[in-house]
């Protein structure tokens, strides 16, 4: 059985990729708790179901410190996991809160005779129980990210065929932030910057005259081959503490041309010999708002 299990950060957009899975045909479950799962797969196997998407949240409470051994019991019995957690800045969680004007869900298990805790109190509150689970898959920092660009990111990585690691390599702006669900951060500013060429500068690092400026450019080609030579070298290891996804990110000004350039070189060159999937941020964004 295929099974996915979505999780994460309460307001980060679990209840958009239950809804593209189920939209998929899996069959899905949301608010699981996590003490149930194992039986509920069992069960729904016995039934014929052969695609499962379950959601779990922190409402679980000490239960959801319990996954680790709980997927690992569900790989050894034969069905292909794969674990989404979704995550989001605080100010962004914040804002989405205010704008739906939804309460977050640990607010609402307090005892009648127990003041409720702020917002930002749940919010601390669940990133501690959730960070026991945070590295077990691919994490998916959702603050800058338009609906419809994670509900493609949620298709690729659940569309992804089974193997011992995959490389996620993602361009990002850095005047954004540094993205939530970078395992690797490199750094690419100190490159010349094709911004300041006026022909270049509503161009992309995925167009030609892009890519062939940043060819001729020595210091690219040292920075692709070292952030190569890392990666080469240290992804054994990663393997071996059964890591299931790696996020290297490359970031830039802008996130448009030098980070672009980079990721797709990297991509390129580890596509023969690993599973790759390949982001690009801020190009996503620009491409929303034309």
């Amino acid at each position: 059985m295929r099974v996915v299990l979505v999780t994460g950060i309460s307001g980060s957009g679990k209840s958009i990729a239950i809804n593209v899975l189920e939209d998929d045909g899996f069959f899905c479950i949301d608010n699981l708790p996590a003490k149930f799962l194992q039986d509920v797969i069992g069960s729904l196997e016995e039934q014929g179901y052969g695609r499962v998407a379950v959601s779990i949240d922190a409402r679980g409470g000490e239960s959801v410190a319990d996954l680790k051994q709980i997927i690992t019991g569900l790989a050894g019995n034969g069905h292909d996991v794969k674990v989404l957690f979704l995550n989001a800045r605080t100010d962004t969680l914040v804002q989405r809160y205010s704008e739906t004007r939804r309460r977050h869900p640990l607010t609402m298990q307090v005892r009648p005779d127990e003041p409720a805790p702020t917002l930002l109190e749940s919010i601390e509150s669940e990133r501690e129980l959730m960070s026991a689970i945070e590295d077990v898959g691919v994490s998916i920092d959702t603050s800058d990210l338009h609906p419809n660009v994670l509900r493609q990111w949620v298709r690729d990585v659940v569309g992804l065929e089974r193997a011992s690691i995959v490389l996620l390599f993602e361009s990002f702006a850095f005047k954004y932030g540094v993205p939530l669900d970078a395992d690797l951060v490199f750094d690419v500013r100190c490159l010349p910057n094709p911004y300041y060429t006026p022909q270049l500068r509503p161009m992309s690092g995925l167009d030609e005259p892009v890519a062939q400026f940043l060819r001729e450019v020595p210091a690219v080609r040292r920075m692709i081959d070292h952030i190569g030579h890392f990666l080469t070298t240290w992804l054994p290891s990663y393997v071996q503490e059964n890591r299931s996804y790696l996020t290297v990110a490359i970031g830039c000004t802008g996130g448009q041309h030098r980070s672009v350039y980079v990721v797709e070189q990297l991509a390129q060159r580890f596509r023969p010999g690993e599973r790759v999937l390949v982001r690009h941020r801020a190009l996503a964004a620009r491409q929303l708002a034309a």
